[in-house]
């Protein structure tokens, strides 16, 4: 009863049936509408709170936060967006990594520890070997796994744990762009071209490696038929 108490407001919240400064319904009532007691609520709002998205001021209740608040790198507030708001998500998740990929992958081309490249290479058989597989099963985890090991060749802490908290968009964005026919079949050769570039240390054939790899990654995204079963704000999908 607690994780749909605080499903159902996130929801409320991501969609924007509750819009930034709007105060939630006294606790009777409110408890009363999601069908738990008073106490599981309590609970409920307490947990949303902690993730940036309600603010409660006593005599004052509870009030919906503005998203520019709310702490987008939490994973449980970045699964939220993806099943609530997926489409700004997924705009924002290649718009961060066409910011950071390219600076980790000069980082990780200058400094080209050979675990580091060892590591590229192994999640790059891991997408091969999946992109084998009936229904491809396990190549958006290989891919995943890639970046992050891409972000922590950096040798920077900060760019590592951004990969770590990201996963859950990465393999969202991944998802919905493998989905493209002839993406996988694309990607192996990009990614490959990344890892040896870091390999060799040429830090400008890295990032222009990353960046083909985003760029073809925002291009499928937009053309992937999974993007037709995404309801779009006003409630409608995309038809083919």
């Amino acid at each position: 009863m607690h994780e749909w108490a605080v499903d159902e407001l996130v929801r409320r919240i991501v969609s924007g049936e509750a819009a930034p400064g709007d105060s939630l319904p006294v606790e009777e009532e409110l408890a009363a509408e999601l069908g738990v007691s008073r106490g599981v609520l309590r609970e409920a709002v307490k947990s949303v709170a902690g993730k940036g998205m309600l603010g409660i001021r006593p005599r004052t209740g509870t009030r919906v936060l503005p998203p520019e608040g709310w702490n987008h790198l939490d994973a449980d507030v970045l699964r939220w967006q993806q099943e609530y708001g997926p489409l700004r998500l997924l705009r924002e998740t290649v718009e961060l990594r066409r910011t950071v990929e390219p600076a980790a992958a000069r980082l990780a081309a200058a400094r080209r520890l050979p675990a580091d490249v060892r590591a590229l290479l192994d999640a790059h058989e891991r997408m091969a070997a999946a992109a084998r597989r009936p229904e491809h099963a396990g190549y958006v985890e290989a891919d995943a796994a890639f970046h992050r090991a891409l972000l922590d060749a950096s040798g920077n802490r900060l760019f590592g744990s951004l990969g770590r908290a990201l996963d859950v968009a990465l393999q969202h964005s991944f998802a919905i762009s493998s989905e493209t026919p002839g993406a996988l079949e694309a990607s192996l050769p990009r990614h490959l071209a990344v890892a040896e570039a870091i390999g060799r240390g040429d830090g400008a054939e890295a990032a222009a490696a990353v960046l083909a790899i985003i760029d073809s990654a925002e291009h499928e995204i937009e053309h992937s038929p999974a993007l037709d079963l995404i309801p779009r704000p006003d409630g409608e999908v995309r038809t083919p």
